[in-house]
């Protein structure tokens, strides 16, 4: 199969669909020209670093650069989270929570891939471990910043209820149930969207790479859906972890509501 190569002047006539969003922006007074600017930029920097640094990963085959370049990944997704919050939480958990429930599930689900069904040899080569758990981590990322936004904001507005229900006798966790089920549904909710629209409405960027690299589709469709099984074991787990997580840190062992753990809202 024929092989097209792009230069970086072959990306110039595309980018100036990048600028036309900025174009409407200004004229829309969006305000968004300056944060579209910023993510192009990074978005460009980032992947041009990436290529080299997968490259030599993939030629070093080592465990110790494979794990080093996952904890980077995993700290990223974590300052990810936090960034998508309109109310923090404190201290060391602002960055904690989402590392650690990140770390659990995506960490979980690709070393469970990579040593039953992948099975590569050795089974923490970077050509496999790594672009399986990025895919995961985004979309666990995803899951794990909406369910925690839903939930701080939900107690917010739910405060009187919340406080009613625990001075009614109810525990934590009674009073706090239908948050938490709203923040799940939230986390849950772009997964679901893929997971029914694939195929119909988006044809996924793995299955049409390996059909166009020569792949039969049977084959590259199973390659997909093993993807996509995982990503929602992902985003399931790494949710639901954040989400009880958050749920604890907002209340204490005498089942009282304390919100003076969520940081002020922050002004857009």
């Amino acid at each position: 199969m024929t092989y097209i190569q792009l230069s970086y002047s072959d990306l110039a006539l595309p980018a100036l669909l990048v600028a036309m969003d900025g174009v409407l922006s200004l004229v829309l007074r969006l305000k968004l020209e300056k944060q579209l600017a910023i993510a192009t930029v990074r978005m460009v920097v980032q992947l041009v670093l990436v290529g080299y640094v997968l490259t030599f990963l993939f030629a070093a085959v080592s465990p110790l650069w494979t794990a080093l370049a996952a904890i980077i990944m995993v700290l990223f997704a974590s300052r990810e989270i936090v960034a998508r919050q309109k109310r923090r939480l404190p201290g060391v958990w602002k960055y904690g929570l989402g590392a650690g429930c990140t770390l659990l599930a995506a960490g979980t689900v690709t070393m469970f891939a990579l040593l039953t069904e992948l099975r590569p040899d050795p089974w923490y080569h970077p050509r496999y471990a790594l672009p399986l758990l990025g895919m995961i981590l985004g979309n666990t990322m995803t899951g794990i910043s909406l369910g925690l936004d839903v939930l701080t904001n939900s107690l917010v507005r739910e405060r009187a209820a919340v406080e009613s229900c625990l001075a009614l006798g109810g525990t934590r966790y009674q009073a706090l149930l239908p948050i938490i089920r709203d923040a799940l549904r939230s986390g849950f909710m772009p997964i679901m969207n893929s997971m029914a629209a694939i195929g119909l409405v988006s044809l996924p960027g793995m299955m049409t790479g390996q059909i166009l690299a020569g792949v039969e589709p049977v084959d590259a469709v199973k390659y997909q859906l093993l993807i996509m099984f995982l990503i929602a074991g992902g985003t399931g787990l790494g949710t639901l972890a954040a989400v009880l997580g958050g749920a604890h840190l907002m209340t204490d062992h005498r089942h009282r509501l304390r919100l003076d753990r969520i940081a002020a809202e922050r002004s857009e």
